[in-house]
């Protein structure tokens, strides 16, 4: 795994949780594309505002942490990452999930155009 591209993604991934963890679901939504695919544990959207929607949904408390397995720098503006995420609760266990992401640059920014969530029982 190439520190530059884990340092891409923990810059991304760090904004995104800081989201999640505040109970933020515009903010959440903005480390998107407008484009972007988001596939969490519900049927696929696409754009921010299915983003948004679907953290909005998320029970009050909601924490996420990760740790990247995998990273692969598919172009100079293009960043995949695998990784392992786990959702905390207030009232019931903690659930773990694997999460690809592809982040792209898009001007000065890194944003998530491609979020797919698997779990792995």
């Amino acid at each position: 795994m190439s520190s530059a591209e884990a340092e891409i993604l923990r810059t991304v991934l760090d904004r995104w949780r800081s989201a999640v963890d505040a109970h933020e679901p515009d903010r959440v939504a903005s480390y998107f594309t407008e484009d972007a695919i988001f596939q969490g544990l519900h049927p696929y959207t696409v754009g921010p505002a299915g983003v948004a929607a679907y953290y909005a949904a998320q029970p009050l408390g909601l924490t996420a942490g990760y740790e990247i397995l995998e990273t692969r720098r598919l172009a100079d503006d293009l960043v995949l990452g695998y990784l392992t995420v786990d959702f905390g609760f207030t009232d019931r266990p903690t659930l773990t999930v694997h999460l690809s992401v592809l982040v792209r640059r898009v001007g000065d920014a890194w944003l998530i155009c491609h979020y797919q969530v698997s779990r792995l029982d």
